[in-house]
């Protein structure tokens, strides 16, 4: 299952094969920042319904990330359930920054510097804005854990595992170990956190026996199944953007600039974030009078470098690079260049190259990638898929749209319900055939796609000459 801040997805696997036996899906309620968990156990058993769980042996979850639910030393929640996409914490996050000492003493405390989303940002909001509630609180779980917990009849072991763990803000995917002080330093008092078990260890067992795995955050169970390995970087077109790739260890950066994940593995998973991607496709659509589709119909029409037009997409400041007070910017405007389907394709290559800026952070720390998966509804676009391979600089591969999520939540129980009879490895998962996809070569085009990033990178260097050569102390 995957209970998304949306919607709950519940997927049946063939524990063998990985083949979608059944499926189903109920919404969750429209709501704010703040919510009742309780909708989300309702939402499980309407997508659950009539019947779609006979037969099953075993149970993952993959849950939202960055959400936080808060306990009394009764096991009973002190407030809503607060939501990954919850921006209160914003000043309480730079607050945190600075009562550490700054970006690099929390990138090498827990490979990640404090954002409005994480647990320990939320934390330190809750002290300042509730002071009650934060007196009242005696364990904090995310989404995931409290899910596992409720299935499992809330016994008193609570657990998570190390994917959703590396994204607190309070545990070291370099170390493997929590930082108990800074969910003090966020709190004000200690706190309760969930046992951190391995991925393919069983969570424990639902009173009708069911297996329940450990779960997972959300981009830890897209990754797995997709079934992504070394080599491999994901790059998620949303409003926003995000790259990450598998890699054998925790990244310490100390700019922030690179969020160290653990995956559901074993593996680690280096995340970069931007805050401008398909934004950007949207605004100049709107602007020409047109949608996504009749904007990549334009592209098309125009040719690599778009005579000459560049637009830096950083319509919403930027985080990478770290330009926070950034705005768009359009440059080389000239006669000939001032048509609709050039401003079109300059929008599609300020999006990608603003992405290949995001890979080029992790190429540059040692991170292989030799093939990039595209996900979200833009990669479809035939102007991503034919812009992307030389601009990213590598093989592409755009998954057919199935919940990712849900199917990878599913393989880490069959991996778990092996390891219990004996059939798997702990550290073997159950090997199942990748997604069905699409794949683009970058060929003769990469030169083009070189030149096209150069005449990206030019603009970029004039207009914001500090982009990539930020200090980190500032």
């Amino acid at each position: 299952m995957d209970s998304s801040s949306e919607s709950t997805r519940v997927v049946v696997c063939d524990t063998d094969t990985g083949a979608v036996l059944k499926q189903g899906y109920a919404p969750h309620p429209a709501t704010g920042v703040d919510v009742d968990p309780q909708a989300w156990l309702l939402s499980l058993g309407e997508a659950a319904d009539g019947g779609l769980l006979e037969g099953v042996q075993a149970i993952g979850v993959s849950a939202q990330q960055n959400g936080l639910l808060v306990l009394d030393a009764g096991g009973v929640l002190v407030r809503p359930a607060m939501l990954g996409n919850d921006k209160r914490a914003q000043t309480a996050a730079a607050d945190l920054v600075d009562a550490l000492g700054g970006r690099p003493a929390w990138a090498e405390a827990v490979g990640s510097v404090p954002h409005a989303g994480q647990a320990v940002a939320k934390l330190r909001w809750l002290a300042r804005a509730e002071p009650e509630a934060a007196r009242r609180a005696a364990e904090v779980l995310q989404p995931h854990d409290w899910l596992v917990w409720q299935l499992l009849g809330r016994p008193g072991r609570r657990t998570t595992d190390r994917g959703a763990a590396s994204g607190t803000g309070y545990w070291s995917a370099a170390s493997g170990q929590y930082r108990p002080d800074l969910a003090e330093l966020a709190l004000g008092h200690p706190v309760r956190l969930p046992e951190v078990i391995a991925p393919a260890e069983p969570a424990g067992h639902t009173p009708e026996g069911l297996l329940i795995s450990a779960g997972t955050g959300e981009t830890m169970a897209a990754a797995f199944g997709l079934g992504v390995s070394l080599g491999d970087a994901v790059v998620s077109l949303g409003a926003s953007g995000s790259v990450f790739a598998v890699h054998h260890e925790a990244l310490a950066d100390p700019t922030g600039t690179i969020t160290s994940y653990a995956d559901a593995t074993g593996m680690h998973l280096p995340v970069v974030h931007t805050l401008n991607a398909v934004r950007a496709l949207r605004g100049t659509a709107e602007l020409l009078g047109t949608d996504l589709e009749g904007l990549s119909e334009l592209a098309v029409k125009s040719t690599p470098g778009s005579h000459g037009l560049v637009l830096l997409p950083y319509l919403e400041g930027e985080r990478t690079p770290h330009l926070p007070h950034a705005a768009g910017t359009l440059s080389g405007l000239r006669r000939e260049s001032m048509k609709p389907e050039h401003l079109a394709r300059a929008s599609f290559e300020g999006m990608l190259c603003g992405l290949a800026d995001a890979l080029d952070v992790l190429r540059g720390r040692g991170v292989e990638v030799r093939r990039v998966f595209l996900l979200g509804p833009a990669a479809g676009l035939p102007a991503v898929q034919a812009i992307a391979p030389s601009l990213l600089g590598a093989q592409i591969v755009v998954p057919e749209p199935a919940d990712y999520a849900a199917i990878g939540a599913a393989r880490q129980a069959a991996w778990a319900l092996g390891v219990a009879h004996g059939t798997l490895a702990p550290h073997t998962p159950p090997h199942w055939p990748a997604a069905a996809s699409q794949v683009f070569e970058p060929g003769d085009e990469l030169t083009v796609g070189q030149s096209v990033r150069q005449q990206f990178g030019t603009v970029r260097d004039q207009v914001h000459p500090e982009a990539f050569g930020w200090n980190p102390n500032a």
